[in-house]
This record gives structure tokens, C-alpha cells and sequence, in this order.
């Protein structure tokens, strides 16, 4: 796992996650930037592919191992599904190496402006959900114990 912070603020990497997306008119070339975003994940080691990194209210598989290195909370996810790997890369863009306090605290509203959640399905919706859900969890224990 690499444990360097993120060289852009949240507002950055937001912005331009934005610009790339809003830079397709087409939902499906989205859909496709989205899928090659997801093959771009690391490998994630099987010993990590267990029932207490799993992400439950997902209907496909996915895994998510966080690790605190140094006061930043740093990500390795996996899904058995090209979507779904793709959301997570967003996720990770966002999320990896942040300090627990930022991985709390980050504003999500740039999910509605890249145009992709309007197209998600109720389940890659809610699938997407569980995923934040659990990263910001795991943030907020942190924050907790800090």
C-alpha cells in the first residue's frame, strides 16, 4: 500500500474529477471513463478480501481495507464488478490519504455534478452508499479515539 498524502486539497481533486466527467456528453462515455478508472485500482491482497472488510447492502462483492499510517487514513478496495470498481476509484481519489477529520468531514456534492447518479440503478445507489458509509465510519472511530 502506499502511504504518501494526497499532493491536492479535497476541493481539488473534486474539481477536477468534475471537469473529467462533465467532459462527456454522453452518460456511457462517463460509464466508460468511470469502468477505466476502476482498472486502475491496485491489486488488493487476498488476505484482505474478508468478511470484515466486506462492504454488507452491496450487490456485488467489495472489499475495503483501511489502514492509519502517520495520522491519514489510506485505502485498498476491490469489487468483483466493473461498475462498482469504478465507484470505488472515485471513492479512493477522494478518501485515500486524508486524516480521519477530512475523510469525515469531506462534501460529497460533487457526486451530483459529474452527471453519474442519475444514472445509477437503486442498487449501485445504494451499494454506493454502504461504501461511504463505512469509509466515513471508520473515520469518524478514529476521530472518536484521537
Amino acid at each position: 500500500m502506499d502511504f504518501t498524502p494526497p499532493s491536492q486539497t479535497l476541493d481539488e481533486v473534486q474539481a477536477d474529477l468534475i471537469k473529467r466527467f462533465t467532459h462527456f456528453a454522453n452518460p456511457k462515455d462517463r460509464y466508460k471513463y468511470l469502468i477505466d478508472m476502476g482498472k486502475q485500482l491496485q491489486n488488493m491482497d487476498e488476505s484482505y478480501q474478508t468478511e470484515e472488510n466486506r462492504i454488507h447492502g452491496c450487490q456485488s462483492n467489495v472489499w475495503i481495507n483501511i489502514e492509519e499510517h502517520d495520522g491519514h487514513l489510506y485505502m485498498q478496495a476491490k469489487s468483483d464488478a466493473a461498475i462498482v470498481s469504478g465507484l470505488i476509484a472515485l471513492l479512493l481519489r477522494i478518501y485515500n490519504g486524508r486524516t480521519p477529520a477530512e475523510v469525515v468531514t469531506a462534501p460529497l456534492d460533487f457526486l451530483g455534478k459529474i452527471g453519474l447518479l442519475q444514472q445509477l440503478s437503486p442498487n449501485r445507489s445504494t451499494g454506493l452508499y454502504h461504501m461511504i458509509k463505512r469509509i466515513q465510519s471508520e473515520g469518524a472511530k478514529r476521530v472518536a479515539n484521537a
